[in-house]
């Protein structure tokens, strides 16, 4: 179900009640089936992308061939609103109306006064304010294509090219902000993954030294019980060293002793 397009800085005409609920046109309304050929025209425009509405022929000096009625230019450039409104099937078409040195002024202090409104940021990139400015340049077209055609649709290039323009910078930009996400993310992984190495080794690095520690208490062990062994291996041999000079000069004395009287005799 359409809603009501909300308030546009685009001048419209008063809207149109095509059809009821129960299926039935309203009587009083000219031109219906023209209105509803047209838009048919402008819902087969409307599908087409953004810069690629099919406009009414020019010649090669860009004026209009056919048709060449302000109101079907009007509406090729900017195609009518249509809602659903409990039932009732409305259109409201844009207007035709040539703009005034007033209307023009009024503009503009509506377009601050929605900028405002909306509070739309003043400097980069903000959507309510591109929207807005779309919607003046919009009016802006609509009020030089009922004075001059050729120059509207002039300017309606510049508008499609500008809006072009737009839609590729948006689309690099999404595939850039899409790439530094990706190259974040890759980074962050391999962050994680450096910090976990990083953990591991560390973790390594404690066993290792704790083993170490272990093995130099071991080896201090090792040394200090083979120091006491060789001290007493050394104590023993000086001891057994001291008893043999001692029993060798007992019996070199007891020698002595058997060999003098044997000499006397």
């Amino acid at each position: 179900m359409m809603i009501q397009p909300a308030a546009s800085l685009i001048k419209y005409d008063n809207p149109v009640l095509v059809s009821r609920s129960d299926g039935q046109g309203i009587s009083g309304i000219k031109n219906i089936p023209g209105m509803m050929k047209n838009n048919a025209i402008d819902k087969k425009f409307s599908n087409q992308p953004s810069g690629m509405k099919k406009l009414p022929p020019v010649d090669d000096k860009g004026r209009l061939k056919t048709p060449n009625q302000t109101e079907d230019v009007l509406n090729s450039i900017l195609p009518p609103r249509e809602w659903d409104e409990q039932g009732q099937y409305w259109i409201q078409r844009v207007s035709s109306t040539p703009a005034t040195r007033l209307d023009v002024i009024n503009l503009q202090e509506q377009l601050d006064h929605m900028l405002q409104k909306r509070q739309a940021r003043e400097t980069g990139i903000c959507p309510v304010r591109r929207d807005l400015y779309s919607q003046c340049f919009d009016e802006l077209i609509r009020q030089v294509t009922i004075n001059c055609q050729e120059r509207g649709l002039l300017l309606l290039r510049i508008r499609d090219e500008i809006r072009m323009s737009i839609a590729a910078y948006q689309t690099l930009y999404e595939s850039s902000v899409a790439f530094g996400m990706r190259k974040a993310l890759q980074e962050e992984q391999g962050k994680t993954d450096m910090e976990n190495k990083i953990k591991e080794l560390e973790e390594e690095k404690a066993q290792l030294e704790q083993q170490v520690t272990e093995l130099k208490a071991k080896c201090e062990m090792i040394e200090k019980h083979e120091a006491e062994q060789r001290a007493m291996e050394e104590r023993k041999h000086a001891e057994e060293i001291a008893f043999l000079k001692k029993t060798n000069v007992q019996l070199k004395t007891q020698l002595e002793g058997i060999l003098s009287p044997q000499k006397k005799t």
